[in-house]
This record gives C-alpha cells, structure tokens and sequence, in this order.
C-alpha cells in the first residue's frame, strides 16, 4: 500500500474541506492564468508583455509573503483567509468586468493581476502554515505531497477548460468562473473548525520579520533550499510564463488550444510526480531523490526547449512537470518538516519570497531577450546554467547538499516551538 501513502490525509474532515475547495478554487485560478497570458500574447505579439504581466502577478506574491507569514503567526489564520480570498474574488470581478466591458488592455490587466497578486502573496503563508494543524504529524508529508497535486490537478483542468473558453472567444467567460470559484473555498472555511492559539507576542512586524530571517540564515537546510529555490526561479521556472508565448510565437497557435495543451501537459506530469514522489522517496531516499531531481530537472528542460515540433514540446512538457515538482516537493519538505512550529509561516513566506520574487525578476529578463534570440535558446540556456550551477555545488561544497538530507534540526533555540522577542505594541 506504499503507492497510496499520499492519500491518507483525505481521511480527515477539516484537510479534505480545505482540500477540495482549494482545487475548485485552482481550476478557475489557471483558467484566468491561461486566459490572461494568451490574451496578452495576442494583443501585442510580443513574449516580453507576457513576461511583464507573469512579473505583475506573482512578483508581489514574493514580496508580501513575509508581511503575511508575520500576520498569520499571529492571528485566527482561518479568519485571515476569509479575507484574503474575499479580496482574491473581487480581484477577479473586476478583471471580469474590464474584459466584458472591452477594457482589458494590458497595462489594465497587468494593474489587476498585480493587485490580486499582492493579497495572494498576504494569504498564501497562513494556508501553508495551517497544515499541520489540519491533519497529525504522520500525515504531513502526504498532506504536504497532496496539497502540491491539488495545485497541478487545477492546472491539468483549468487550461483545458480555458482552452475551450477562448475556442469560444470569450475571455471573460474564463474570467467569471474564476471568481466564481472562489466561493468553494469560502465555504470550506466557513465550515472548518480548527482551535486558534493566541499568540502572546506584540513585537513589531518587522521584528517578527527579521526573527524568521535569522532562523533561515542559521538552519542549514532551510538556508540551503531557499537558496535553491532561488536559483531554479531565475534559471529554470521562466518557462512556465512564457509557455504562451512558446505556443503562439514559436509555433504558431493561432486559436489558444496549443496554449492549454502545453499547460495541461505540464500538469498532467506535475501531478504524476506529486503522487510517485512518497514512494519513491521511501524507495530510494527522500534526499537520493531531490538530488536526482536537480538534475533531471535541467535536462528535461533542454529537451522542451530544443524541441522541434509542437507535439514534442509537449511530451517534453510532461517530463518537465514531474522533475519540476521532485525538486519542488523536495525542498518544500525540508522547510516544513525544519521550522519550528511558532515560526512556521513566516520561515515558509521567507521561502516563497526567493521563489516569488525571483521568479518573475527571470521572466521579464528571459522574455525580451526571447524576442531578440529565440524562445529555445533562452529556455536551454537557462537550464545549461542551473546545471553548471548545482554541479559546481556539488564538486565544490558538498555540505550544501547535504544539509538537505533527512537529519533533526541543530539544537539550539530553533529547534524549539517559540523563539524569544520583546514585548511591544507593534503592529499585527
């Protein structure tokens, strides 16, 4: 029964509500995702815009993670996510309301999505840091594991779904649904029942910031995989926004299917990964097998992108999936499983700041140079580089990479569930 180990955690009632609403919720996320790229990518011709709007979306989701991992550390996490995707649907009415109005222009799509970005990149720490207290500590690498297919399930349905929509011309009929969506995980939340634990600290929020910074900067495995997840954002995640421009520039889709068969094709193998990765961590060690995705990851990579025809970029694309979420899985599991509990969510926003913020910052540079050179070369360059980066991590600092592999957390005051910081009347 080890090939279901990352089912288990369905078994219980608050992770299955949490669960399933956040895959309504995803589906109707990438089809605005697929709707607004391609969109884009028709309006100007040009992979640059498409990067600039992918930079709008998810750069402030980097940058507003710590500010939201410190809020959440603090507050009724429940109740802040209520919020948060309040304020994530109303984003998504009025980007359906500038498309059925015919003002959908990219400067205004990419004013939208930034928004949308900035309360996402505020929510996002308190959803990740609320796991462990949806399911007990032996199902956390499942539920850790199934949350990740939960976000590629969304984006093998969501870019079909989309695909079929533009077919139809409409935009904003992609649009509506995503904000539709939305509600499924408002009324999840509404009917979780978790025990909020005040949180006794009043220290300033920068405080609590830069208390979460140093436990970064001190656990070598945390350091390590944020550091990772730092360079693969620059070098190797690029592709993921420019897959539209891929499809319509490179190839030549003119009606938006190629679009969503690229993405979908992503995720069919993000979420065969996310599924096979327990199981083979359990065969051949979780740490064996991150390294082994470091590698394959860039290879797999070269092969999309030197790809000569369309249907061979997306068989490439469902290898890509799957060495994408390997390494992502991996290193994610390293942070959670290392954080001590009291600062969960904001050493987790800390994280996804690398990834948040990086990622676009590769996107927008990648992009215009695509549109000088070609979409090909950039995407192989990108993988060659992080290649040559992680085997000079190897040859020249060994305990790098080791740092990522399955030992407890250095003793010490990280190793515990609170963190000592001054009283004060800072702000939340």
């Amino acid at each position: 029964m080890r090939g279901w180990t990352a089912f288990r955690p369905l078994r219980h009632r608050n992770f299955a509500l949490v669960w399933t609403s956040a895959l309504v919720s995803n589906v109707g996320t990438w089809m605005e995702t697929v709707a607004v790229g391609d969109l884009v990518a028709v309006r100007t011709g040009q992979a640059g815009w498409t990067g600039l709007v992918a930079a709008a979306a998810f750069l402030p989701m980097g940058l507003m993670g710590p500010i939201g991992g410190a809020i959440a550390d603090r507050v009724d996490r429940r109740r802040f996510m209520l919020v948060t995707t309040w304020l994530q649907m109303l984003a998504a009415g009025a980007l359906t309301i500038l498309s059925a109005t015919g003002n959908a222009s990219p400067g205004a799509v990419a004013l939208v999505v930034f928004v949308a970005g900035c309360v996402a990149g505020i929510g996002f720490p308190a959803y990740q840091a609320i796991l462990p207290e949806l399911v007990p500590a032996e199902d956390l690498l499942g539920a850790v594991s199934l949350g990740q297919a939960q976000f590629n399930l969304g984006r093998v349905v969501g870019p079909a779904l989309a695909g079929v929509a533009i077919a139809l011309g409409s935009y904003t009929l992609a649009f509506a649904i995503n904000t539709i969506s939305f509600g499924a995980l408002v009324g999840a939340l509404l009917l979780l029942h978790v025990p909020h634990r005040p949180n006794p600290d009043r220290s300033s929020l920068w405080r609590r910031i830069a208390v979460a910074g140093r436990a970064v900067a001190a656990e070598p495995g945390v350091r390590a995989a944020t550091i990772l997840i730092g360079v693969i954002a620059l070098t190797a995640s690029p592709f993921i926004a420019l897959i539209p421009a891929m499809a319509r520039v490179r190839f030549h889709d003119d009606g938006g299917f190629l679009t969503s068969v690229f993405v979908t094709a992503q995720g069919v193998g993000a979420v065969a990964g996310a599924l096979a990765v327990p199981s083979l961590a359990v065969r051949w060690g979780r740490h064996r097998l991150l390294v082994i995705g470091l590698v394959w990851l860039p290879v797999a990579l070269v092969l999309y992108g030197a790809s000569p025809a369309a249907w061979v970029a997306a068989v490439a694309l469902l290898n890509v999936g799957a060495a994408y979420i390997c390494v992502f899985s991996g290193l994610g599991t390293v942070v959670q499983l290392r954080a001590p509990a009291a600062l969960r969510a904001r050493i987790i926003s800390l994280y996804f700041m690398a990834l948040g913020t990086l990622y676009p910052i590769g996107a927008a540079i990648q992009g215009p140079i695509a549109d000088r050179l070609s979409l090909g070369s950039v995407t192989v360059g990108g993988a060659l580089l992080l290649l040559a980066i992680v085997g000079a991590i190897a040859a020249l600092r060994p305990q790098f990479l080791r740092a990522l592999d399955d030992l407890d957390a250095f003793p010490g005051p990280l190793a515990g569930d609170t963190e000592p910081e001054p009283a004060g009347t800072g702000s939340p």
